[in-house]
């Protein structure tokens, strides 16, 4: 017969990581609001100079930009963003699974890895490490995308690799995360446009706005709005992949506290019962005992 007191020091057991991933499910729900409410706060703002950057590419024509350049061959950096911790479900495999793809596809791939996780999977791959970003546990800022950013810009102006993909992942709801790709340089007006400045395009085209003269030219004003283009779509890839982070986290915490809970109620169930067989056995074993003194 099992050992009651073994019985409830699993009970014991199983009751505190319920309380744990009860907590984790309420602190990564609070996560994901504060991570939404922060990229809405300063979606405004990027989508201010992407209206810029269409505005001066529809009315000035063809802009020679270094931002532009496309060559064939060279380097492509994947920028691949990952958690710093575990316990998200699916979330990181997912991604290393997709970037893995995307290496094999594009030539001479080189990686920079955002998050710990990352780092721990690629280390060992046959893939090289550029750089290793790690933000730790808390909400990605605007210094640290501008971090990124000023990084990835100047390897591409000294030529180090020739086109930069970022591989996040993207959450179509908050069951739905999917890894998404998008290319960050170099600059055409369709991989701008599949950037998100899809609609500003068709309603500066649909408006065909007033002629505009930018000083000192064109080409000045798009290259000192290119890196904060760029700091954008990486700061808007990273705070959608941290919620999409929490999100997963949030989901398997779920799954964990239900799953925690159901082996609760068995090993409660179980415990009844050992604990009443207990009892008729000591019952029995009495009334055996009272008996054998009586026929004495």
């Amino acid at each position: 017969m099992a050992n009651l007191r073994d019985i409830r020091t699993r009970m014991k057991l199983i009751s505190q990581t319920l309380k744990v991933t009860k907590a984790m499910n309420l602190i990564s729900t609070a996560k994901l609001r504060k991570g939404r409410r922060l990229l809405a706060d300063t979606e405004p703002y990027f989508n201010r100079i992407q209206r810029t950057m269409a505005n001066l590419l529809h009315s000035a024509g063809k802009v020679e930009s270094p931002y532009f350049a496309e060559k064939k061959g060279g380097r492509t950096c994947v920028i691949a963003v990952t958690s710093d911790k575990g316990l998200a479900g699916g979330y990181n495999a997912n991604i290393f699974r997709y970037v893995s793809g995307v290496c094999k596809t594009v030539s001479n791939p080189v990686l920079i890895l955002i998050g710990n996780i990352g780092q721990r999977y690629f280390v060992n791959s046959p893939y090289m490490v550029l750089e290793n970003f790690s933000f730790g546990s808390r909400i990605i800022t605007l210094d640290d995308a501008s971090v990124i950013a000023e990084y990835i810009v100047s390897q591409f102006e000294w030529g180090v690799f020739n086109e930069v993909r970022i591989v996040y992942t993207h959450m179509q709801n908050t069951l739905t995360l999917v890894p998404a790709e998008r290319v960050v340089l170099p600059f055409n007006e369709e991989r701008m446009r599949s950037a998100g400045s899809d609609s500003v395009f068709l309603e500066i085209e649909k408006k065909k706005p007033a002629q505009l003269d930018y000083i000192p030219s064109p080409e000045a004003v798009f290259n000192s709005l290119a890196p904060q283009y760029i700091k954008g779509l990486i700061y808007g890839c990273l705070i959608e992949a941290y919620a999409s982070e929490q999100s997963a986290r949030m989901s398997a915490m779920e799954e964990a506290s239900k799953n925690a809970r159901d082996i609760l109620d068995k090993q409660q169930l179980f415990y009844n019962h050992t604990r009443q067989a207990s009892i008729t056995q000591e019952v029995t074993e009495i009334v055996s005992g009272t008996a054998a003194l009586m026929d004495n």
